[in-house]
């Protein structure tokens, strides 16, 4: 049990590291909102989740505000 919560924080730090690397990189910032975008509607297809678009566009920004 102690071994889920060291994979899940694992998981989750390496979410968030690569949410704010994509965030901090040297791109417009169309460009990297429409990249976030596209990865996470990537996601949401392979863990078959529903979301619909202002809904992912939401999450970004939720995102966005946070790696400030």
């Amino acid at each position: 049990m102690k071994g889920l919560g060291y994979l899940g924080a694992f998981l989750g730090g390496a979410l968030a590291g690569a949410a704010i690397g994509i965030l901090v990189a040297p791109d417009k910032g169309s460009n990297t909102r429409e990249k976030i975008s596209n990865t996470v509607d990537e996601f949401l297809k392979k863990h078959n989740i529903k979301l619909n678009r202002k809904d992912v566009g939401d999450l970004i920004d939720d995102l966005d505000e946070a790696a400030d």
